[in-house]
Parts: C-alpha cells; structure tokens; sequence
C-alpha cells in the first residue's frame, strides 16, 4: 500500500486571510509605537503638562467660591491660577501633537526604509496595511488620553476628598473620548501628508504648520475678516455689532480646535445654557440651574458629527490616494 506523506494545501478563505493579515500588522503598529522614543516624550509631555494644570486648579479650587460647587471634579479640568492654564486648555493646544507624531512618517518612512514594497509583496491585502497604521495610532491616542486624564482626576480626587457623582464621571469619560476624536483627526491628517508627502521632514513641517495656525492665528486672521465685513468704528459700530459677533462666530466654527474648545466647554460646565448668541430677551424667563449631562450632549452634537466627520475624511483621502499609489522597490 503506498503511503504519500505530501501535505494538501489547505485552502484559506479571503475574509479570514485579510483579518490575519490585518491582525498582525495591527499589533505590530502597536509594538513599534509603544516601543519608540517619541511615544515616550508625548506621554510624557502630557503627564507634565496635566500635572501643572492640576496643581493649578487645586489653587483655585481651595477658594471658598470654588469649594462650594456642586461639580468641584470637573472643576479640576477647567480652572486655573494665575500663572497656569486650565487642563482643557493644555489638552486643546498639547493633545495634537500626539497625533502628529504618531502620524508624520507612517508611510514615508517605510517607503524610504524599502520595507514598504516588502508588506505589499507578502499574501496581506494592500488596505490592511494603511487601516492597522490608523487603528493603532487611534488606540495609541486612546490610551494616552484616558492615562492623563484620570491620572488628574485621581490625584485631585485624593486630594480634595469629595466623591464624584455619576454626572461628573459621564461629563469626563464624554470629555476624554471628544479629546481622543480630535486628536485621531490630527492623526489622520499627519497620514495624508505622510501618503502625499516622500519626505517626513516635509510632512512633518506641513501639519506643524497647521496645528499652529489653527490654534494660534486662525481667531486673529477671523476677527480681521470679521471687522473689515462689518466695521465696529463709529456710529455703525453699534448696528454692525451683531452681525460683525455672527460673521465671526461662523469662521471661527471651520477650525476644528474652535469646535474642540465649545464642545469641551459645554460638557465640563452644566452652566453654559447654548452655544450660540446670548442675548437679553433669549435668557428672560430662563430658570437659573444646572444643565443635565443629555442636555448638554445635545448642544456639542453638531460639533461632534462635524470632528467625527473631519477624522472619517482625513482618513477617506489617505486610504484612497495610498491605495491608488505605484509602489516601486
């Protein structure tokens, strides 16, 4: 009886080759970025900079105005002394930069390396390659965002004593996951100079670039737009007011860290009411009282479908334009 000891192929199923595929390259994204230096000095950054802030806010909140609040948790993440900003607003300027260094060179660099005609050459759909990129990154934001900031609110919880209510906890788990949406969106932005850019260098340079203007300069080139449209000088100063507030209002909303900011605001605050123009005659017969978690999630949805619609384009363009790139060894 003749015995053949070849071994039959075994035949693999495209769904499950691709989530293999995916799989491995999702964890090895995720060994690369926790293993590098630059990882470290964001996190650290980070810790540093959600440390002052809340030594900061534990300032305040030793006021007696401060201390008697109902929220005095959140209050942790939004005072701030005289010297050091708030931990929302380090968040809002410091939290982009862990996108763009996770994102810069996650596709220049392989192709100057030479290892990224090596993934496409291996039985791995081409797709997997740039959705484990993204996803680890998205992941890698994650963590880092939930470390800092319950890093925070444990030790202001240590030190001022006060439990915090369920409200509170959902103000700031729907805080920190806003945070890592706008941060995923620098990250996809820093993946599409990377898939369009061949150098990191000049990727790197380019979303430095418009992280510094959209959170420094866009509020200063609006406001001139704003007064030339509507001029503030003069008698026509006082009938241009409010349309010159509205034309404002309007550009500032384009930046996403204008959109960051009113959201974030909104959640760690039950006072704000509205996220539009306050006048006189809208707050007459208001009943002066905190706005519930529901209420004000309400209020931020616009501007969250707007962040999660920015991440899902930034995303879109680099999938599309590294899917439809030559690749040459």
């Amino acid at each position: 009886m003749r015995r053949t000891n070849a071994a039959q192929a075994v035949p693999v199923a495209p769904a499950e080759r691709r989530s293999c595929g995916f799989a491995t390259l999702y964890r090895k994204e995720l060994a690369d970025h926790f293993h590098s230096a630059r990882f470290k000095l964001v996190l650290l950054l980070l810790t540093l900079a959600g440390l002052a802030s809340l030594f900061g806010a534990l300032e305040a909140v030793s006021d007696a105005n401060a201390s008697s609040s109902e929220y005095v948790i959140l209050a942790l993440y939004t005072l701030s002394s005289n010297s050091i900003p708030s931990f929302a607003s380090f968040l809002a300027y410091l939290a982009p930069l862990a996108g763009l260094a996770l994102g810069f060179d996650a596709i220049n660099r392989e192709r100057a390396q030479g290892t990224l005609n090596r993934l496409v050459s291996q039985p791995i759909y081409r797709d997997a390659i740039i959705n484990a990129k993204f996803l680890a990154g998205v992941t890698v934001i994650f963590l880092m965002i939930f470390f800092v900031g319950i890093l925070a609110g444990a030790l202001g919880l240590l030190v001022v004593g006060i439990p915090p209510e369920a409200e509170e906890l959902l103000r700031i788990g729907a805080y920190l996951l806003l945070t890592v949406v706008y941060t995923s969106m620098w990250l996809g932005l820093s993946m599409l100079c990377s898939v369009l850019c061949r150098h990191a260098a000049t990727s790197a340079l380019i979303v430095i670039a418009l992280w510094i203007y959209l959170t420094l300069f866009a509020s200063m080139v609006v406001s001139v737009i704003a007064n030339l449209a509507y001029p503030l000088d003069g008698i026509m100063g006082f009938y241009n007011a409010m349309d010159n507030y509205q034309l404002q209002l309007t550009l500032e909303r384009a930046s996403p860290y204008y959109l960051y900011c009113e959201a974030a605001s909104t959640l760690l605050n039950p006072n704000i009411r509205t996220v539009g123009i306050t006048t006189q005659a809208s707050m007459s017969g208001a009943l002066a009282s905190y706005l519930t978690f529901d209420q004000s999630l309400l209020l931020i949805w616009p501007h969250l479908t707007c962040m999660v619609a920015l991440v899902l384009f930034a995303f879109t363009c680099s999938y599309v334009l590294f899917m439809r790139q030559e690749i040459r060894a």
